[in-house]
């Protein structure tokens, strides 16, 4: 059966990533895409082939739209190093409580697909390590030029400094997931800055 010439890709692209974020890969059934997609099954398989197809598409979309959002935060030139790093752990605490309005904590998409395939699964395991190369690049850029300010003083090597932020993000996420409140998370959020500038 040919696609309904309504079928808008993007946006079918915008809800399969919506589902797999909620549900995981694994706990989200090619009946659930169709359902969300409100499309029939040989619409989704005519137009993505497969539900693993559709899901590193998701996921390819989820990294591009986050990624553009963090990296134009670390990127402000009118921050300084430090305010860079505050601005995006801000934004990551907003993003989890914006999603809590409309239910529960959705987490990262990333990290949600780290825990849930990566090693498992080669495609996926690919995209994941780009993303984590590209997100860390960024990362230790802000923090040397941090250090080159005089803001950042640990004495921690800046590539580890980087990891040692990533994984706090990744931990914010999944502790917002679980529950956690606005305060603790902001908590997180300040005792890494200090760990940075202390």
């Amino acid at each position: 059966m040919a696609r309904p010439r309504t079928f808008d890709e993007d946006r079918a692209l915008d809800t399969a990533m919506r589902t797999f974020w909620a549900n995981g890969y694994e706990g989200t059934s090619t009946r659930d895409l169709c359902d969300a997609l409100n499309l029939d099954r040989s619409s989704v398989y005519n137009a993505f082939r497969s539900k693993h197809e559709l899901f590193a598409r998701a996921l390819a979309r989820y990294i591009e739209t986050m990624n553009a959002q963090q990296l134009a935060i670390l990127a402000d030139p009118d921050l300084s190093a430090v305010a860079r790093i505050r601005a995006l752990f801000d934004r990551i605490i907003d993003t989890e409580f914006e999603h809590r309005r409309h239910g529960r904590g959705l987490g990262c998409l990333t990290v949600n697909s780290t825990v849930e395939l990566a090693g498992r699964d080669e495609r996926v395991t690919r995209m994941l390590d780009r993303d984590l190369a590209v997100r860390l690049d960024a990362l230790r850029t802000v923090i040397e030029a941090g250090r080159a300010a005089g803001e950042v003083t640990s004495g921690r090597d800046a590539d580890d400094l980087a990891r040692f932020v990533n994984a706090v993000i990744a931990g914010m996420r999944v502790a917002a997931q679980g529950g956690a409140s606005r305060a603790a998370l902001t908590a997180i959020a300040a005792t890494a800055v200090d760990a940075l500038t202390a």
